[in-house]
């Protein structure tokens, strides 16, 4: 015999005789609990007993999640010890449905989306109305987020005392987008109701003041504070982390960290026009598949702007999203709100 022919009759182990069961086990009476912030694949929660008495549990993802993703606000299904005594971990064995996901791209040509906060209500939009200047087009794409997650927006402006809010407030405010202004050191009375009994998430580009905002809001938050550089006029990254905190009046608040740039990759373009509804109403007597673009002929858009109908800067910022989405991107400030090269560019 051959070395060939006793290499062919080995034997390859049995495989195992025990059949797998399909039996998984039940997660019922799983103790529930939100996701309040994340740090290097651990997860802190808060769950309430019956009575209501809340606690912080540190959790892992159960490896049977696989790639299910766990983010800042979902509801999920906690197995373990849930106790949330020092040195215990529990497993996420569940995600919840969402009832509403904000999301972000890179850019508008990154195809790949970005989940941010789960379950939140309402998008605060903080703004600055000087030191740094506000900016309508990075606005206007937070406004188009929040309509596509279901979420209800509303205006915060910050640095009051520094200037007049009232040329932003009149872009917005015809809209129907609510709006509330603040200041340094100033009465937080309105704010605190706008977010009573409400999961509010923060948004805004670096130094527009979310931090202060936060710590003025719940005592002993310590959220870090930055400041404006003089010379770029952009803030400096303090929050490096989603958290979530429980407000006195009832309710939660979303801190995000700063964001100098939204991509709404995950937007059908089609959609876009329906986050200006200034311009969707006027849009309906466009040609039949009428892009709504600058070059696009007949475009109603440009016959209200010409009429007076139209706000020149809606049209112009409604535009330049639809740009961006082919990779033509222009600035947009409130002194410059059609782009140019008055500044170096950056995403609208």
């Amino acid at each position: 015999m051959s070395r060939y022919d006793e290499e062919a009759r080995y034997d390859r182990p049995k495989r195992r005789t025990r059949p797998r069961t399909k039996d998984r086990p039940s997660y019922d009476d799983a103790a529930e609990a939100v996701v309040i912030t994340r740090d290097r694949g651990r997860y802190t929660c808060w769950a309430e007993d019956a009575d209501g008495i809340g606690r912080e549990v540190t959790a892992m993802k159960a490896r049977q999640l696989g790639r299910t993703g766990v983010i800042v606000g979902d509801r999920v299904k906690l197995d373990g010890d849930a106790t949330g005594d020092e040195g215990t971990l529990a497993r996420i064995v569940e995600v919840l449905p969402r009832a509403t996901l904000l999301r972000r791209s890179a850019d508008d040509e990154d195809p790949v989306e970005r989940p941010l906060v789960a379950n939140a209500d309402q998008l605060v939009i903080v703004v600055a109305v000087a030191n740094p200047e506000p900016r309508t087009g990075l606005i206007d794409r937070f406004l188009v987020a929040a309509y596509d997650a279901g979420m209800r927006p509303l205006l915060c402006l910050t640095k009051t005392d520094l200037a007049d809010p009232d040329p932003l407030l009149s872009i917005y405010r015809p809209l129907g987008v609510e709006s509330v202004a603040t200041h340094q050191g100033g009465d937080l009375t309105e704010l605190r109701e706008q977010l009573r009994d409400r999961t509010s998430v923060l948004v805004g580009h670096s130094g527009v003041g979310k931090s202060t905002l936060v710590n003025g809001i719940i005592p002993g938050a310590g959220r870090a504070i930055g400041v404006v550089n003089e010379v770029t006029g952009r803030g400096r990254h303090t929050s490096t982390n989603t958290v979530v905190l429980r407000l006195p009046e009832g309710g939660w608040l979303i801190d995000t960290p700063g964001i100098r740039s939204f991509g709404l990759a995950h937007v059908d373009p089609d959609k876009l026009i329906h986050a200006f509804p200034d311009l969707a109403e006027l849009a309906e007597d466009c040609p039949r598949g009428c892009t709504h673009a600058a070059d696009a002929p007949d475009c109603a858009l440009d016959e209200a702007v010409a009429e007076g109908q139209a706000d020149p800067a809606r049209v112009a910022s409604f535009r330049r999203l639809l740009a961006s989405r082919e990779g033509r991107t222009e600035p947009a400030t409130l002194s410059n709100p059609s782009g140019g090269a008055t500044e170096p560019p950056r995403q609208a």
